[in-house]
């Protein structure tokens, strides 16, 4: 992204790499994988935690309790299994459980959709490749294509560990052009916790920041091998406190819809819709695209960015 207050508005890349794949990305050191085993046993220890006695119709035995949230023995009693195999469990030995106690669990727990499939893949995590995680990720031609051709929607592909692997010009002329970074820098995560301007563009800048940190654990639950991620985490938690306090929630949630206000230099405040759709031939990447609502101030302020981002672009094709 551009350093002046002025946003470029160039269309996108096709190629990206990992956060710590290109040469000269910050932190560029692939770190170990992370300890599945306690991936499992602080997920379940937050769920738990977050849980009162009140909540799921237990009396609350006095105000003094020693722990946060539910005991082990009430959320056993709960889930229907007996307290020294659900603290196995909690413990990260997920290796025998069966599907029907981890939903038990999960239905005790009032978990998510998403936090459900998480505990899944933690408690019985599938085989995959070393090489499969840590592939670089590519971006189809026909995609890019169909980005380019919306010029009145910004819209761009998030992959793996929250790599920016492709955008159009109006993603770029909104949000900043990623193609001014190094591909080892776009990245969703690295921008979002280690450019202060993003604390400008996001309205909700917290909000924001929990979303990106909670989708990062869910790669985790489906990549809890891949050296690039857990680099990226490492080098996150040392540069970003805020980013370790969210890190440690273990919170997670699927990439959506919902509403981003953003805080643009040029049209100033817009409230757009954004809807995400994961695409059906490589389910690591996700198209997201912003819209506004039909004659409202946020749909003249984009009209102005997207015209503004084909004169800057027909500006930058003349002199060449």
């Amino acid at each position: 992204m551009d350093e002046s207050p002025e946003m470029p508005g160039a269309a996108g890349s096709q190629e990206a790499a990992g956060p710590l794949e290109a040469a000269g990305a910050p932190g560029a050191v692939a770190a170990a994988p992370l300890d599945a085993r306690a991936e499992l046993s602080e997920f379940l220890r937050t769920r738990r935690a977050r849980l009162q006695p009140q909540d799921v119709g237990l009396p609350s035995l006095g105000r003094h309790r020693r722990v946060p949230g539910l005991r082990r023995e009430e959320l056993a009693q709960l889930a229907g299994v007996s307290v020294a195999y659900y603290t196995r469990l909690e413990q990260g030995n997920g290796r025998n459980v069966s599907g029907e106690v981890l939903d038990a669990i999960a239905r005790a727990l009032r978990l998510t959709d998403a936090e459900h499939a998480h505990l899944t893949r933690l408690a019985k995590p599938k085989t995959v490749k070393k090489k499969r995680a840590t592939r670089q990720q590519h971006l189809r031609p026909a995609l890019q294509q169909l980005l380019d051709s919306m010029d009145t929607v910004p819209a761009f592909v998030v992959g793996r560990r929250t790599d920016i692997l492709g955008w159009n010009a109006l993603a770029a002329a909104l949000l900043g052009d990623w193609a001014e970074l190094p591909p080892g820098e776009r990245n969703l995560a690295r921008f979002c916790f280690l450019d202060p301007r993003s604390r400008d563009l996001f309205v909700d800048w917290e909000l924001k920041a929990s979303d990106v940190v909670s989708y990062l654990r869910m790669d985790a639950g489906c990549y809890p091998n891949d050296p690039l991620l857990s680099g990226l985490v490492g080098e996150l938690s040392v540069r970003s406190e805020e980013f370790r306090s969210l890190w440690a929630t273990h919170d997670v949630r699927e990439k959506g819809h919902g509403v981003k206000r953003l805080r643009h230099p040029l049209v100033g405040e817009l409230s757009l819709s954004y809807e995400t759709l994961r695409l059906p031939d490589d389910c690591d990447q996700s198209l997201i695209m912003y819209h506004a609502e039909p004659d409202s101030a946020s749909a003249q302020a984009l009209r102005l960015l997207a015209s503004w981002g084909r004169d800057a672009s027909s500006v930058g094709s003349a002199r060449k």
